[in-house]
């Protein structure tokens, strides 16, 4: 027999409160006498009614009494003083409390001035090229338009916030407070913070350092003595790596390309036939700047060494270097000259004319080609010229006599500089496929590059640097001091630095070629350097990383830095952070101090501050037997290293 449940008793009815207009009329008699008393007769009358009342009594009052105290004091204030009053909260887990308040104090916390304070006093708008890749890379998905186009000022009476409309007041905010400061400063916030604890490893990819022996039994295999010596290990020698792209040059003449959004490995590039020394990673997009070499084809200059190839490319790869217009309508560009930086008071701050410095992840601007390519150089004295998409090579320059040693290409210009061990340094322009300049000078080979402008450093193991102007192959300066082979030069438009055997750091004066300062302090080879406006940072064999100021003359020592056991093998640094590899496995993360006195817009540029110390955070990587190569971008890092005998890849995202 079914059991039937017993029927659910209906809920207690709420208890009663009581209204005015059902009061008793003893009540409301009471209530009319209370009101006619004088200030001093009612506080007396409610002070002989609260003694004789019960402690029940008492819990209802208070209950009753408290919300009628509570009071919102940014409501009652005009919004610009509560603008004002808020601005003073540096912590952003603060705000985000307060924006759980109420409805208004949400909408008062999403002022975009009151972020962009907050932008400023955290360090993010120290950084123009945050900014310009946000600008890229988020705003035009989100519908951002620029504050100098037409709809401009449509979108601004849109944005208004309702608590300034419903007043009649405007909001206290710059010409260009369309820039979305607070999603802005959650995404760079957010990014920082991975950072500092720990990001997401991407992939992981592990492959033999030596190609296992041929077995002569398998049909088609020859015997080790019929295949002459053993193939090169894949030894990473080079790295290059942008928001897209990771590539990576291999000792035995092979190129990976990953993915730097997912990780995955997307080409392997074959057709060097010797190792892979150095590769140079030029961006899909751009804005070419100086002087174009297809509209100037440099018809009648004695110093074009070799005619173009373009006329045989297919046009998939014609397309693919910008020589014909892709079908699809061109990417936006949001960093033209018309869209100020938000963090400026008076606009974009015009660049300096020596040009734009190299990237230290080895990756360049392109000139408006709707492909990413790589440019390939290393022991079989060629050139190659890849486009990423596709795989294929587009061109193989010849005209080295021996290995290619080191490569840069210019920002925004087709034109690629190498150095190799016949002692020269060339010029190529590798969207039509051709030798422009052979610049002769040094006595042995070349060993390293940068470039800024159309100026190009070399240094060379003849203890010379060069400066060269790749539009005229003149040769500007020699630059004469060092007693040992150089190793490393970092060029900024303004100062240039060098290390090299004799285990000192030499700077020097860019437009006149003085030797401005002898820098000591490692007891080995200087095999890393990286130029900042304010800051040089080194890198030696003996495992110091040392940081030296570049404000005024003295260039005095920030810090010294035991980072390694064994060689230093990575170094790179930007506003916030410098990382540092070495031969004894690890890679160290370290965090500049920041600058709160920084005004705002005075510091868009100029990172890190003048003598800003670091401090350790942490150990970006499990320890490895060595590592080889590391490099990064704000949101990615690639890290080479060698584990129990493999070439092992790790690519780490910081994304939020």
């Amino acid at each position: 027999m079914p059991i039937i449940p017993p029927p659910t008793p209906a809920p207690s009815p709420p208890p009663q409160q009581p209204s005015p207009s059902r009061s008793d009329p003893e009540v409301s008699t009471h209530v009319s006498a209370f009101s006619s008393l004088s200030s001093a007769a009612r506080r007396q009358h409610l002070y002989a009614l609260i003694q004789e009342c019960t402690p029940s009594e008492l819990l209802f009052l208070s209950t009753t009494i408290a919300p009628l105290l509570k009071r919102d004091f940014l409501r009652a204030l005009p919004p610009e003083v509560s603008l004002y009053i808020l601005s003073f909260i540096d912590d952003p887990r603060t705000l985000a409390r307060a924006a759980l308040v109420s409805r208004y104090w949400n909408e008062l916390l999403k002022d975009e001035y009151l972020w962009k304070t907050m932008c400023i006093r955290h360090g993010f708008s120290r950084d123009a090229e945050a900014v310009e890749c946000y600008r890229r890379d988020h705003l035009r998905d989100d519908g951002w338009i620029a504050p100098n186009s037409p709809d401009a000022g449509r979108q601004g009476e849109q944005s208004q916030s309702p608590l300034f409309s419903a007043r009649g007041l405007q909001p206290p905010r710059p010409q260009d407070y369309n820039f979305p400061y607070r999603k802005f400063f959650i995404y760079e916030y957010i990014r920082t913070s991975n950072w500092l604890n720990k990001g997401k490893l991407l992939r992981i990819h592990r492959a033999l350092l030596h190609p296992p022996p041929p077995d002569p039994s398998m049909p088609g295999q020859l015997a080790q003595q019929d295949q002459g010596p053993l193939a090169n290990p894949a030894i990473p020698t080079s790295i290059a790596i942008d928001g897209q792209w990771v590539v990576v040059g291999l000792a035995n003449s092979r190129i990976h390309i990953f993915s730097a959004r997912t990780g995955v490995l997307s080409r392997t590039l074959i057709g060097h036939e010797s190792g892979v020394w150095a590769v140079a990673l030029i961006s899909e997009g751009g804005q070419r700047v100086g002087q174009d070499t297809s509209i100037h084809p440099y018809e009648g200059d004695s110093l074009v060494a070799s005619e173009a190839q373009d006329g045989a490319l297919s046009p998939p790869l014609r397309t693919a270097v910008g020589l014909d217009k892709a079908d699809a309508p061109p990417k936006m560009l949001l960093r033209g000259r018309s869209i100020p930086d938000p963090f400026s008071n008076g606009g974009r701050p015009e660049r300096p004319r020596t040009g734009k410095p190299s990237h230290a992840g080895g990756a360049s601007d392109g000139w408006g080609q709707p492909n990413s390519l790589v440019v390939s150089g290393g022991c079989d004295k060629e050139l190659r010229v890849w486009d990423v998409k596709s795989g294929y090579c587009i061109y193989t320059l010849r005209g080295h006599t021996s290995t290619i040693r080191c490569l840069k290409v210019l920002h925004g210009r087709p034109l690629a500089v190498s150095g190799s061990r016949d002692r020269t340094v060339r010029v190529w322009d590798v969207q039509r496929g051709r030798l422009l300049r052979v610049l002769e000078g040094h006595t042995q080979s070349v060993r390293c590059l940068d470039v800024c402008g159309n100026r190009v450093v070399s240094g060379s193991y003849d203890c010379t640097c060069r400066v060269w102007d790749v539009d005229t192959g003149a040769c500007l300066h020699v630059l004469r001091g060092h007693f040992h082979q150089i190793y490393t030069v970092a060029f900024d438009g303004v100062r240039i630095a060098s290390g090299g055997l004799d285990t000192t750091v030499r700077v020097w004066d860019a437009s006149t070629g003085a030797c401005l300062a002898l820098l000591q302090g490692h007891t080995a080879l200087v095999c890393q350097l990286q130029l900042t406006p304010t800051m040089l940072a080194t890198g030696g064999s003996d495992g110091r990383v040392i940081t030296f100021s570049l404000k005024g003359s003295n260039f005095s020592v920030v810090q010294r830095l035991a980072a390694h056991d064994s060689s230093v093998s990575g170094l790179q640094l930007d506003e916030r952070f410098l990382v540092t590899s070495g031969n004894d496995g690890r890679v160290r993360l370290y965090e500049f101090e920041r600058g709160e006195g920084r005004p705002a817009g005075a510091g868009a540029t100029a990172p890190p501050l003048p003598g800003a110390q670091c401090r350790f955070v942490r150990d970006m990587c499990e320890p490895s037997e060595s590592v080889w190569k590391v490099a990064y971008t704000r949101e990615t890092c690639a890290i080479l290293s060698k584990k129990a005998g493999k070439m092992v890849v790790e690519i780490w995202s910081f994304k939020p």
